[in-house]
């Protein structure tokens, strides 16, 4: 599928996210993120994780228990990417997930050390891949069609932006 055939939302998502890394390195971006969020957050008290940016929107915390459960799906996007043959690559709804694994009452702590420990874990796997793999190996997404490992990269290292985002405006909030 081609990012023309997209649907406007899918599109605008992908372009957007894309948008965000520009000419950036991505394995730059995705080995910063961990170290960037604990630098912004040290120093906070449990409250201001706590506390959601508005009504109806995520508080730190939450964000952080979204990065660690999309470290799982990154990872083992890339995996699949990597071994198998134009393998399906699932698509999911985020806030089904908030809602369902109770990302209000995950310990924030907790899922910062996670989203780390695993995203230290999947740098060794997405550095190993060769510049051939980076065209070569291309996954079937369930909403945006072919997904080469260089886009899946770049979209994975767009999402940790479009959060570091996220994470300035929560802490323009709760300060």
């Amino acid at each position: 599928m081609t990012d023309a055939k997209l649907p406007s939302l899918t599109r605008g998502y992908v372009d957007e996210t894309l948008q965000l890394l520009g000419a950036q390195d991505p394995i730059a971006v995705l080995e910063g993120t961990p170290a960037w969020l604990i630098q912004r957050t040290a120093d906070l008290p449990a409250s201001a994780l706590r506390q959601p940016e508005g009504e109806g929107k995520w508080s730190l915390g939450q964000v952080f228990a979204h990065l660690a459960d999309t470290e799982i799906v990154f990872g083992w996007r890339a995996r699949l990417t990597l071994t198998e043959v134009r393998p399906p690559i699932t698509g999911f709804d985020e806030n089904r997930w908030v809602t369902r694994f109770d990302y209000a009452g995950a310990d924030p702590a907790e899922a910062l050390e996670a989203f780390a420990m695993m995203r230290r874990w999947n740098l060794r796997v997405w550095r190993a891949a060769t510049p051939e793999d980076h065209i070569q190996c291309i996954g079937m997404h369930s909403e945006r069609g072919e997904e080469s490992f260089d886009r899946l990269i770049r979209m994975t290292a767009g999402h940790d932006l479009r959060h570091r985002r996220q994470v300035d405006r929560l802490l323009a909030a709760v300060a």
